[in-house]
Formats: structure tokens, C-alpha cells, sequence
């Protein structure tokens, strides 16, 4: 039986998760869970699920759920509590769904601890995966993608040598504005902004996507766990969502990964690799399949794409500025403090007065990650009243 530890429990990701555990008694056990500050949530998954250690990185949430909660979980509270969960001695697979840069330590955490790393937190990538992915070598454990697009590339190269491997298609929903003008989008509402057609995911994940800033970082992502160079990776719009993406080899074959848009799955084969279990959330009628289409994305109207793919060619200190400057951006929509098009806005005015640094360090990351949501809120309060 796998023992795993969930950095992100009560998230979209992290719920889907425990519903995989609970479909897969026999197979899964879950010995600890992080969390924010959702005190309801993680109780009934305490007491559903029962681990051994929960924490919340928001003390007051954990103070409180001290006293709703009677019974022998153990309680931590802030970073170090989310740090405990990640290094916890009796898991052995680490699933991380934490949202944005907030995943990063906790992660490396976990593989310093030779925990096996089932990775759904994307930005650990984008923001430092030259340092992931030599600690994972150094470690020797097995980092397995959860987004359905890493594991539809992960699952295409099953079976085949990698490096007659020539491109990698990552395909996108295109979001609910795939069809839309750049007038279309001036006055686009949250509420418009919230509502994907494939997915369902969190609040911040489902922007991301309406903007192709998600599609952005994935690309990274790709680049650093399938050592893809950024010029052979291409992303396509496939409304959809079926073709969860494909591998171009240099014979010119296409090996596709298909299914329904459901994120249980990829979860699931995160965490059962290298078996495939029975599946109990629905399988794909391909009788019922009425059209696949596939086209380029605009990336003059889509913006957030192409400074992502500008970034991550560049290298160095930048994929962590364009991800810090998303993160500010993105937050500021929600709040209602930034129009929809200036989440790319912001983001390019970010990009343009960041310093490079082409080997960073952990603690250059971490300086940057800061500064950078320092200038982003800056340029925010200056432009974007």
C-alpha cells in the first residue's frame, strides 16, 4: 500500500485526489494533509481519511480547528507545519497541490527527504527547475506529472527512447475566450473569466487559463521534465479537451494520450505508475466522439502566452519573474483592482525591468520572487488605477 501526504488537500486538486484514495482503498492510504485555512473541510477529511498529522499554514485556522477537532491527528500550524506534512517519516509519496510559488519549498523539502514526488504544483518548475530537477537526480527519487497534459507527454513516451523523441504538442482548451477579439475581452467579468468549458479547477488555475498564461507555464514545466527544447514544444488549442497531448517522433510518428477531461485520472496514474488501476470515474465512447479540431493559438490576443514562451526561452531568473508577476496580476483581477487585459499587461511591464540572472540560486529565487511582486504592485498602483 503507497502512503502519501497531500500538500494542498482542501484545492481542487487536492480534493480530486482524496477522492482517487477513496476509490483505491486497497491500493492508497493517506498519512498526512496540508492545507490553507479551510477548517470545515479538512475536519471531514480527517475524519474520513484519517491521518496522522494535518497542518494549516494559517494559524488562526489551525488554532481553531484544534478545538472543533477531538480525536489523535496531530495538529501543526504555519510554514513549519506544512514542512512537517512534506518530510512526514511514514509517506512515501509526497503529492503536491499546492497553488503557485507556495509549492516550491515545501517540494524540495520533500525530496531531500527521498519522498517520491507526484508533482500537480507547476510553478515549482517554472520558478526553479533546474534546481528540482538536480535535487531529484541527487536523491534518486521519481518525480510523476499529475497535470493531465504532463501525463498524456509522460504516458506518450512509455515504451519509446526519448531521444528520438522531436517535439511535444501540448494542447490547451482555449479557455471561454478562445474565439473572442481583443475587443471582446475589454470588459470581461470575473464571473465570465471563472467559467471553463472543459475543467473544473480553482479560481486561480481557471484565469490562468482563460489567459493561456497556464498554457505559458505547462510549457515550462515540459521543458524541464521532458528535457524538450523550448523551440520543440508546441501548444495547440483543442477545444475539446479529449487529446490531452501528444509526442512527435523523428520518424514522424504522433503517439497521443486521449481521454475524458476528467483530472482524477491523471491523479490516479500519478500515484498507481508504473500500474494502471481499474478506473471508477467514467471511461471515453469514442463512438460518441463527434470532431477533433486543433488550430494555433493567437498569441496577439493571448498575450500571457508568448511572454511565458519569451521567459522560458530566455531562461534564467525570468520564468520566476513572469510567474511572480502572473501571481500579483491574476490576484489583483480577482480583487477587482485590474482590468482582464491587464494581466498581461502588468505582466510584460514586469518582465520589461527585471535583471537577469542566468544561474540562479535557491536564495536568488527567492529574492527575486519577492522583489518582483514588490515592482509588480508598484507598476499596479502607478498604471493599472
Amino acid at each position: 500500500m503507497k502512503k502519501i501526504a497531500i500538500l494542498g488537500s482542501t484545492g481542487s486538486i487536492g480534493t480530486q485526489t482524496l477522492e482517487v484514495v477513496a476509490a483505491n482503498p486497497e491500493e492508497l492510504a493517506v498519512v498526512a494533509l496540508a492545507a490553507h485555512k479551510n477548517v470545515a473541510l479538512i475536519q471531514k477529511q480527517i475524519e474520513q481519511f484519517h491521518p496522522k498529522l494535518v497542518a494549516l499554514s494559517d494559524k488562526a485556522a489551525a488554532e481553531e480547528l484544534k478545538k472543533n477537532y477531538q480525536g489523535p491527528c496531530e495538529i501543526l500550524a504555519g510554514p513549519e507545519g506544512v514542512m512537517a506534512v512534506a518530510t512526514y517519516a511514514e509517506a512515501d509519496t509526497v503529492l503536491g497541490a499546492m497553488v503557485g510559488y507556495s509549492g516550491l519549498k515545501p517540494t524540495l523539502a520533500a525530496i531531500k527527504a527521498h519522498k517520491n514526488i507526484a508533482l500537480a504544483n507547476k510553478e515549482t518548475l517554472v520558478a526553479a527547475g533546474s534546481i528540482v530537477m538536480a535535487a531529484v537526480a541527487k536523491e534518486g527519487v521519481k518525480l510523476t506529472p499529475v497535470d493531465s497534459e504532463h501525463s498524456a507527454i509522460f504516458q506518450s513516451l512509455q515504451g519509446s527512447n526519448h531521444g528520438e523523441a522531436t517535439k511535444i504538442i501540448i494542447t490547451a482548451s482555449g479557455g471561454p475566450f478562445r474565439d473572442k477579439s481583443l475587443q471582446d475581452l475589454e470588459n470581461v467579468t470575473i464571473e465570465e473569466c471563472l467559467h471553463n468549458p472543459n475543467w473544473v479547477m480553482g479560481p486561480k488555475v481557471t484565469i490562468d487559463s482563460s489567459t493561456l498564461a497556464n498554457k505559458g507555464l505547462e510549457i515550462m514545466e515540459a521543458h524541464w521534465l521532458f528535457d524538450m527544447p523550448y523551440d520543440n514544444i508546441e501548444p495547440v488549442i483543442h477545444p475539446q479537451s479529449i487529446v490531452h497531448s501528444m509526442v512527435e517522433y523523428q520518424d514522424g510518428a504522433i503517439i497521443a494520450q486521449i481521454g475524458l477531461p476528467d483530472m482524477r485520472l491523471p491523479i490516479q496514474y500519478a500515484l498507481s505508475h508504473p500500474a494502471r488501476w481499474h478506473n471508477a470515474f467514467g471511461h471515453l465512447d469514442v463512438t460518441q466522439l463527434s470532431g477533433l479540431t486543433f488550430s494555433k493559438p493567437d498569441t496577439k490576443i493571448f498575450k500571457a502566452l508568448a511572454l511565458a514562451q519569451f521567459a522560458g526561452r530566455q531562461g534564467g531568473i525570468l520564468p520566476c519573474v513572469f510567474n511572480a508577476a502572473n501571481e500579483v496580476a491574476v490576484e489583483s483581477f480577482l480583487r477587482g483592482k485590474l482590468r482582464y487585459l491587464g494581466i498581461a499587461e502588468l505582466i510584460g511591464d514586469t518582465l520589461e525591468k527585471a535583471e537577469q540572472i542566468n544561474n540562479p540560486t535557491l536564495e536568488d529565487i527567492e529574492a527575486v520572487d519577492s522583489l518582483t511582486r514588490v515592482r509588480a504592485r508598484e507598476i499596479l498602483a502607478e498604471r493599472y488605477k
